[in-house]
């Protein structure tokens, strides 16, 4: 087990290197001069050069380097061009809405996902399994971006139950914050509930076919302990791994679903940053990103063991 988790640590670390690598370069190789861009079509030569001097453009490539590891080590992101603030202070102002939206998605995703996958395995080839093929082929396949203005133009305009858009911290009590993330999370956990719920069923559908599943059936077993203690923990691996796989897209839908509802999150940030080329910030939330997906990844893996101790060895 301990040889496990030093292994896939190892890949962790060199996972992250090669992210870095990447996210410094995209600066640094990007086609023309990155100051000149930055700095904007009027800008003067000395205001290009003041930017190249801050971001340390004139040294040679590996003390860039050099410099820009040592400061992520430390903690330090780097400074905004156009805000003038530590990236990270940033990221951590636009953190809350975003990790809002992020953990109902997936709790709405997993739990409704793996409940309509287990029942549609039960009832097999039945109206409701049905339904949810049709449910997931449609869901996997329109883009989020198309869900939400759907969403809005129903649900907001037309009906008038919920808000537009907009966020509402939860300092300002729970009912408005949660009344502000509804639709937008359930834009963004329909693909996922739809993908989550078709390897659901498949996985179980494959563990129910098994001798032990119907050897427990004719001992009497009931549903619940057939499908909840045998099956759905037989059936386990597959689904931790589209679990892992739908929160590492979930960045990507994140960003999306902020600008379609204009929610001041780390997706918003990412989105004017690009507009602004603010380079320090976009490698900044990069490396945030690419460190959530890795640890996102390891902790899958490591989930592997508590359901196949085959796994450790």
């Amino acid at each position: 087990m301990g040889m496990y988790i030093f292994r896939r640590l190892i890949s962790a670390i060199a996972v992250m290197a090669v992210v870095g690598i990447f996210v410094f370069l995209l600066l640094r190789l990007a086609p023309g001069d990155a100051a000149a861009m930055i700095a904007g079509p009027t800008a003067t030569q000395q205001m290009i050069d003041g930017i190249r001097e801050q971001l340390g453009l004139n040294e040679p490539l590996p003390v860039q380097f050099g410099h820009w590891v040592l400061s992520i080590v430390r903690g330090n992101l780097g400074t905004s061009i156009f805000a003038g603030l530590p990236v990270l202070k940033l990221i951590s102002q636009r953190l809350e809405p975003t990790l809002s939206l992020s953990i109902l998605t997936m709790l709405v995703s997993v739990l409704a996902g793996v409940c309509f996958g287990i029942f549609a395995a039960w009832r097999a080839g039945g109206f409701v399994d049905r339904m949810l093929i049709a449910f997931s082929a449609i869901g996997y396949s329109v883009p989020v971006f198309v869900v939400g203005y759907f969403l809005i133009y129903f649900f907001a305009i037309q009906m008038r139950w919920l808000p537009v858009q907009g966020y509402t911290s939860i300092d300002h009590g729970l009912g408005a914050w949660f009344v502000r993330l509804i639709l937008p999370t359930v834009t963004l956990s329909l693909s996922y509930i739809a993908f989550i719920a078709r390897i659901t069923r498949a996985s179980m559908l494959e563990v129910l076919s098994e001798d032990y599943m119907r050897t427990a059936a004719a001992k009497g077993a009931s549903t619940y302990s057939m499908l909840f203690h045998h099956a759905l923990k037989n059936a386990g691996a597959p689904i931790l791994t589209v679990i892992g796989i739908s929160l590492a897209y979930l960045i990507g839908g994140v960003v999306i679903t902020e600008t379609v509802f204009n929610i001041p999150g780390v997706g918003r940030l990412v989105v004017d940053a690009i507009n602004n080329r603010d380079y320090p910030v976009i490698q900044g939330v990069l490396i945030l990103v690419s460190g959530v997906y890795v640890l996102i990844n390891l902790t899958v893996d490591l989930a592997y063991t508590l359901i196949d101790p085959r796994i450790r060895y």
